[in-house]
C-alpha cells in the first residue's frame, strides 16, 4: 500500500506544475529528511527478488522531482577563489558532531539527501551523491565516489581511487549495491546495477559491469547480466582483474586478450587476515 508521501511524490513527478508552489518545496523537504534519515531507500534488500533486492522507483523520482523544482543558487563559501553553483534543492549535508560520523579535513562533499550511517569514515577527498546509502563502520578512502542512489552496506572499505557508480535514470533501473563486510580494493569500478554480495572482496583494480561476464573458476560457472538481472558477485567471492584469449578471428592470431573479471578464490581464514580493518583507525 502506498504512503501518503509516495503517492504525493509520484503525482508531483507525473504532472510537472508550471511553478513549484512553497507547498511543493515543503514537501520535498519532507522527502529529503527521509532520505537523509535513512527512512527511504532508493533500493532496499527483498528476499522476494532473485537478485535480493526491489528498486523503489517513487523514490528515484522524489530525487528528480528535487532537480527539478531547483534553482541555481550561489554556494561558494568564496566566490572569488573557490566558486560552487548548484541547485538550491542539493546543498552540501549538514553534520553534527552527535552524528557520529568522521569527515576527516581535505576537500570531501557529501551532498543533501543521502544517508550517511554512524561510525563511517570519510577520507578526503571523497564524494557522495544524493540518494546514496552507506550503512555503519563504512569506510570512504580518498579519492572514492559513490553515485546517486548506489546503496553500501555496513563495514565495507570502499579502498582509494574506487568508483561506485548510480543511476537515477531509467527510474526503474537498479542501483549499484555492495552488500554488508565488502571490501572493494583500490582503483576499482562498480557499474550499472551490480550488486555485490556480502563478505566478497574485489582486488585491486577490478572493473565490474553489465557488459563484461565474471568468471568464477573455483565452481566452474559464468556470471553476467540478463536483460532483467544485474551482475551478481557471489557472497564471499575474491574477485581480480583477469583476461581472457580471443578464441577466433584476428584477434586471436594476433594473441589479443580482452580484460575480464575472475573469481579466483572464496574467502577464508587467511584472507580475513589479510584485509583486516584496523579499529583504532576509527
Amino acid at each position: 500500500m502506498q504512503t501518503a508521501l509516495e503517492q504525493q511524490i509520484e503525482a508531483l513527478f507525473d504532472a510537472k506544475p508550471a511553478r513549484y508552489t512553497d507547498e511543493d518545496r515543503k514537501l520535498f523537504c519532507e522527502f529529503k529528511n527521509d532520505l537523509n534519515a535513512g527512512r527511504v531507500r532508493s533500493a532496499e534488500p527483498d528476499a522476494s527478488q532473485k537478485s535480493g533486492w526491489r528498486t523503489n522507483t517513487w523514490v528515484k523520482k522524489g530525487i528528480l522531482v528535487g532537480f527539478r523544482m531547483g534553482t541555481i543558487v550561489d554556494m561558494s563559501i568564496d566566490p572569488e577563489k573557490l566558486p560552487f553553483l548548484d541547485k538550491d534543492t542539493y546543498p552540501v549535508k549538514h553534520f553534527a558532531v552527535s552524528d557520529g560520523v568522521r569527515i576527516v579535513p581535505g576537500g570531501s562533499s557529501i551532498r543533501d539527501g543521502c544517508y550517511i550511517g554512524r561510525d563511517v569514515v570519510c577520507m578526503p577527498p571523497m564524494y557522495v551523491n544524493a540518494g546514496a546509502y552507506v550503512g555503519d563502520g563504512t569506510m570512504l578512502d580518498s579519492h572514492s565516489l559513490i553515485g546517486s542512489c548506489a546503496q553500501i552496506g555496513r563495514h565495507c572499505h570502499i579502498s582509494a581511487g574506487t568508483q561506485i557508480g548510480g543511476v537515477l535514470e531509467p527510474v526503474g533501473a537498479l542501483p549499484v549495491i555492495i552488500e554488508d563486510d565488502v571490501l572493494v580494493g583500490g582503483n576499482c569500478g562498480v557499474y550499472e546495477g551490480t550488486i555485490v554480495k556480502s563478505r566478497a572482496v574485489l582486488g585491486t583494480g577490478t572493473i565490474l559491469n553489465r557488459s563484461t561476464p565474471l568468471y568464477d573458476v573455483v565452481r566452474g560457472k559464468v556470471y553476467a547480466a540478463t536483460d532483467t538481472e544485474p551482475l551478481i558477485v557471489p557472497e564471499e567471492a575474491v574477485v581480480v582483474a583477469g583476461s581472457r584469449a580471443l578464441p577466433r578471428g584476428v584477434g586471436k592470431d594476433w594473441g589479443i586478450s580482452l580484460y575480464t573479471p575472475v573469481i579466483i578464490k572464496y574467502r577464508d581464514a587467511k584472507t580475513d587476515t589479510k584485509i583486516q580493518l584496523e579499529d583504532l583507525l576509527r
